[in-house]
C-alpha cells in the first residue's frame, strides 16, 4: 500500500456487529460467520469479542472502485450471518441490552482479557480504520501532526452510537466515550521525531499499559503491518457512502500533510487538553452541533468546520479527483443525516429499539447490491 505516485492509495477496514435476527441483542457468532465468509472467497479477522467481526478491502487509487468493494464485502457478509442466525450491523454500540461480550478464543485476546479485566468484556465497540499509503514510518508519524486538528471533525461527521443497552444515551458516539477507557486510546500525542514516537511507545509497553504494539490505540498511528498511516477515529459508517466519504476526506488530509512536510510547514501544536475537550463536543453533538475548533479554540458548527476542511484539503481533493464525490456525498449526508441522527429520529418516532434495529440493518446495506 505504499504511496508510489502523487495521488496515495487507500484502504478501508470496518468493524460489524453480529446480532440476534429476533431481538437484535450481539451474538457471538464471529467464528462460524468467518469461516462461511472464507468459504465464499472473503478474509475476516476475528475481534476482541465474539460478536464482532472485521472486513479489509484492497489497496485502492479509485475511490469507485473502493466504495464498489465496501459494498460487496458487506453484502457477502450479511449473507454469511445470515446463514449462521446473525444479523450483521454496522453500528458502533449494540442499540439492545447485551447478555455479555464475550472474549474470542485466541491466545493473545484472552491475555488481554486477563490483564485488562471487565474492560475487555465490555467492549462491543465498532470503528472504521482507514490506511493511507505513505512513503516511511517517519512520515506515517509526522503526518499525524497535521491529522490531528481535524479528528474531532471526522468523530462528529461519522458518529453512529446514539442509543446504547435500549436508550438514547445523549451522546452522538457513545463509543467514543467508552472507547477511551483503555490507557492507549484517543488522540495521538504532538510528535517531534520518530525516537520520540518510540521512546513514549517503549514506556507504555514497560508500564504494562499496552501488550504489544497492536496496542497502540491512538487515532492517528504508523501501521505495524502496512506502510500506511491508519486514522481510526470514526464509529463504523452507517453506510457504504459515508465510509468511502470518510476514506476520501482523510486521503486528502493525508495528502495535505505530506505535502507540508515536504514544504517544512509547522502543524499547529493543539495542547492535549484542547484536543481532549474538541474530541468531548464531537461526541457529544455529533453533526448538528456546534464543535470546538481545536486551532482557533471557539465553538463553531460542524458544518462550517466541515466548509473549512474541504477548502483546506481541496487541492488533494481535485488531485485525486474525488473533490466532486466528496462535495455531492457530503450534501446528503448534511440533509439527511449520520446514523446518530437516524438512531434517533427511528427510536422517537415509536420508543421501539425494534425500530432503531431496523433503520441500523437498512442503512447497513443500502446501496449493496
Amino acid at each position: 500500500m505504499a504511496a508510489t505516485h502523487a495521488v496515495p492509495t487507500v484502504g478501508v477496514e470496518e468493524e460489524f456487529l453480529l446480532t440476534d435476527p429476533d431481538t437484535g441483542a450481539p451474538t457471538p457468532h464471529n467464528v462460524r460467520v468467518a469461516d462461511a465468509a472464507k468459504a465464499a472467497g472473503l478474509d475476516l479477522q476475528l475481534e476482541l469479542t465474539s460478536c464482532q467481526v472485521e472486513t479489509s478491502t484492497g489497496v485502492h487509487s479509485s475511490i469507485a472502485d473502493l466504495l464498489d468493494e465496501l459494498r460487496t464485502s458487506r453484502r457477502t457478509v450479511a449473507d454469511c450471518a445470515a446463514d449462521n442466525d446473525a444479523r450483521l450491523l454496522a453500528v458502533a454500540v449494540p442499540p439492545t441490552v447485551p447478555e455479555g461480550f464475550p472474549v474470542t478464543d485466541t491466545p493473545r485476546y484472552q491475555r488481554i482479557a486477563h490483564t485488562f479485566g471487565l474492560l475487555a468484556h465490555e467492549q462491543g465497540l465498532c470503528g472504521c480504520h482507514v490506511h493511507v499509503g505513505v512513503p516511511d514510518r517517519e512520515s506515517a508519524i509526522l503526518v499525524g501532526n497535521h491529522v490531528r486538528p481535524w479528528l474531532p471533525l471526522l468523530l462528529a461527521l461519522t458518529a453512529n452510537s446514539a442509543i446504547y443497552r435500549g436508550s438514547e444515551t445523549g451522546y452522538a458516539s457513545w463509543r467514543s466515550i467508552l472507547w477511551r477507557r483503555w490507557p492507549s486510546a484517543g488522540p495521538p500525542p504532538f510528535f517531534a521525531s520518530v525516537d520520540d514516537y518510540e521512546s513514549i511507545v517503549a514506556m507504555m509497553r514497560a508500564s504494562g499499559s499496552i501488550l504489544d504494539n497492536k496496542m497502540v490505540y491512538w487515532d492517528v498511528r504508523p501501521s505495524e503491518s502496512f506502510p500506511t498511516v491508519e486514522i481510526r477515529v470514526s464509529d463504523v459508517a452507517a453506510t457504504t457512502e459515508e465510509a468511502a466519504l470518510l476514506a476520501a476526506l482523510i486521503r486528502g488530509l493525508v495528502a495535505t500533510g505530506l505535502r507540508a512536510l515536504r514544504s517544512r510547514e509547522s502543524a499547529p501544536p493543539v495542547p492535549a487538553e484542547v484536543l481532549r475537550a474538541a474530541y468531548w463536543n464531537a461526541a457529544h453533538s455529533g453533526l448538528d452541533g456546534a464543535g470546538l475548533d481545536p486551532v482557533a479554540g471557539r465553538l463553531t458548527p460542524h458544518r462550517d468546520l466541515l466548509t473549512r476542511l474541504v477548502e483546506y484539503i481541496g487541492p488533494a481533493l481535485r488531485e485525486s479527483e474525488d473533490h466532486a464525490f466528496v462535495t455531492e456525498t457530503l450534501a446528503v449526508v448534511l440533509a439527511r443525516g449520520n446514523g446518530a441522527r437516524r438512531q434517533l429520529r427511528a427510536l422517537r418516532a415509536r420508543g421501539e429499539i425494534a425500530d432503531v434495529v431496523a433503520e441500523v440493518g437498512r442503512a447497513t446495506l443500502e446501496g449493496c447490491p
